[in-house]
């Protein structure tokens, strides 16, 4: 299955692309899974996941947990914590 994969802000800077997609191996099930697929891919993916815990993401627009499942997601999107004002 593929998936669209949307970066913001510095998880898109520390990637060097804003969006891509990938097909999903058969054993990534959650957005935690999802993660540590894209940090096999190069030092760029581990650079922006280093900090897993701080990252958020929304799959399908929607935020998610890590737990969240991705096998029927059309877009899973990555940004840091925001803050507002």
């Amino acid at each position: 299955m593929t998936v669209k994969l949307k970066y913001f802000a510095w998880v898109r800077e520390r990637i060097g692309t804003p969006e891509e997609e990938i097909v999903l191996p058969p054993d990534v099930v959650t957005v935690a899974d999802l993660i540590q697929h894209l940090k096999t891919r190069g030092e760029e993916y581990v650079y922006a996941f280093e900090n897993d815990g701080i990252v958020r993401a929304a799959v399908d627009q929607r935020h998610a947990a890590a737990g969240a499942d991705v096998r029927a997601a059309r877009e899973v999107a990555f940004f840091p914590p925001m803050t507002g004002g």
